[in-house]
């Protein structure tokens, strides 16, 4: 059985995925602890429980609009903030094209130590807000 660890300050959260089902944001359990004492499980409507990310999303419509064109992927394939850009048969040039695609698109530039990082659709829209927040700043 999978499970999801995260913290914050002194809360933990741990996430056991349903086995029947394939899609990450499905659990059947969630167990927490505050200060190192434990809480009996809840049982999850999967549907009630969502999982915020820092990217608007537009932005992730627009990434995933980015790599289905520079990796010439038909429209009816599935790419969402999860997708991993390997996964989705892009090599090292490919996601060097997307990131170029990704700055013409938004007016940023992308460091190369972070472009390095950018493993999945939701790391590249998130990246880019934080360039885009610190952009306005």
């Amino acid at each position: 059985m999978a499970s999801v660890t995260g913290s914050f300050t002194a809360l933990s959260c741990s996430f056991k995925k349903n086995q029947a089902v394939s899609q990450f944001s499905s659990f059947s359990s969630v167990s927490l602890s505050f200060n190192g004492k434990r809480f009996q499980s809840l049982r999850m409507q999967p549907a009630r429980f969502h999982i915020a990310c820092a990217a608007k999303p537009d932005t992730v419509d627009k990434v995933c609009k980015i790599v289905r064109k520079q990796l010439a992927l038909a429209d009816d394939y599935v790419v969402n903030g999860e997708s991993k850009f390997q996964a989705l048969g892009a090599d090292s040039l490919d996601t060097v094209e997307i990131v170029m695609g990704l700055e013409e698109e938004f007016g940023i530039s992308v460091e190369e130590d972070s472009a390095q990082n950018i493993a999945t659709v939701q790391d590249a829209a998130d990246l880019i807000e934080k360039l885009l927040d610190s952009k306005s700043a």
